[in-house]
């Protein structure tokens, strides 16, 4: 399959996003288009990522002075320390505006690097490569950047949107199982909120994305980034509309720092568990009919992604997750503000359902038992 380029245009500003095999072959050429006065490039590089894709990229920017920096690329290490530590080095080594910083990695790198990127200065040029599924099907769109905290995640960040974001899948072949699943449960939700034929179309391909194919991946990439162009395009500050692409998030974000990010369950896993529940929760409020639930869930089992579903019937471990709901940066009062399901390919609106806690923990009992 050819490589795919999609260009994201708003008041702030262009960019493009590059899909494909091999497609970090364009690098060079593309920085000097994009930053012609770059001389200085510091590559902050996921040290899982594989020795020989950093061969490749040195020698690719062989004309440029550069850095390699590497980060281990944990929910933990996405810390205020990390941000002042990378900020330092810049200095340090006397980087300027015009040059620029590179994040190679997943999604938490990419959070990382942007938002170092997003204040040193007050902007300096910033290429995102991501190399796991997740990142290329989600985090690398949209401009999100950030760190977490004790009290949540993300809550410290900004919006900073990339010169250029460059998803090779050749990345994606070294990935584990348990990292597939993570990208993937985003490129389901994309298909939940906006579009159903996309969702049918992965009832019978999903099992062509996890054994990586790579005809599937690169159009399951490309779809679920079209997806999260249209509401980044229209809400690119995440006021209202771009709200949508948090579906299933408020519970996960839950489940994420009720565990204290632990390495045990990925984002994406929580993603799903996450959506199952705010599918349950829609139900419950009428929002949406119990077929919904079905068709999602028989996705699930046919690709064996009911394992993380195994808590979602215990309602003491439910409610247990209401502390942490109530800290979720998209609440702006005492109740917890969820989006729900009217079908597939459609949500209702963004702030429409907030709910106190004293109602979650009797909806926690309900949602529970079926």
């Amino acid at each position: 399959m050819k490589d795919q380029e999609i260009k994201f245009k708003s008041r702030s500003s262009n960019y493009s996003i590059i899909i494909g095999k091999n497609t970090l072959s364009s690098l060079p050429k593309k920085i000097k288009l994009l930053c012609p006065k770059t001389k200085k490039i510091a590559l902050i590089v996921d040290k899982n990522v594989p020795v020989k894709f950093k061969k490749v990229i040195k020698k690719k920017l062989k004309n440029f002075k550069i850095f390699f920096i590497s980060f281990n690329a944990t929910e933990k290490n996405k810390s205020m320390k990390t941000i002042n530590n990378y900020l330092k080095f810049l200095l340090n080594k006397n980087f300027n505006r015009s040059d620029l910083i590179i994040s190679v990695g997943g999604g938490v790198t990419g959070d990382v690097v942007g938002f170092v990127a997003s204040i040193f200065k007050r902007g300096i040029n910033f290429v995102n490569i991501p190399t796991t599924l997740l990142a290329q099907v989600d985090s690398a769109v949209g401009g999100k950047t950030g760190v977490n905290s004790n009290h949540g995640k993300n809550l410290i960040g900004s919006f900073y949107q990339p010169k250029l974001v460059i998803s090779d899948t050749s990345f994606i072949q070294s990935l584990p199982k348990k990292e597939m699943i993570c990208g993937y449960a985003e490129i389901l939700k994309h298909s939940i909120i906006k579009d159903l034929n996309f969702f049918n179309w992965l009832k019978k391909n999903t099992k062509s994305i996890l054994a990586k194919k790579n005809k599937e991946l690169i159009y399951a990439i490309k779809k679920s980034c079209q997806i999260k162009m249209y509401f980044v395009k229209r809400d690119e500050n995440e006021t209202g509309l771009r709200m949508t692409l948090n579906f299933g998030h408020t519970f996960a974000h839950a489940i994420e720092v009720k565990d204290n990010f632990s390495s045990k369950n990925t984002h994406g896993e929580a993603v799903l568990t996450g959506m199952i529940l705010a599918i349950k929760l829609s139900i419950l409020k009428k929002n949406c009919k119990e077929k919904v639930l079905e068709e999602v869930k028989n996705l699930y089992f046919k690709n064996n992604l009911n394992y993380t579903l195994k808590n979602i019937s215990n309602s003491t471990w439910l409610s247990n997750l209401i502390p942490y709901l109530k800290q979720d940066k998209k609440n702006d009062d005492d109740k917890v503000n969820f989006l729900l399901l009217k079908k597939i390919g459609q949500t209702d609106r963004p702030n429409k359902f907030k709910i106190s806690t004293s109602k979650l923990k009797k909806y926690c009992r309900t949602i529970s038992q079926y």
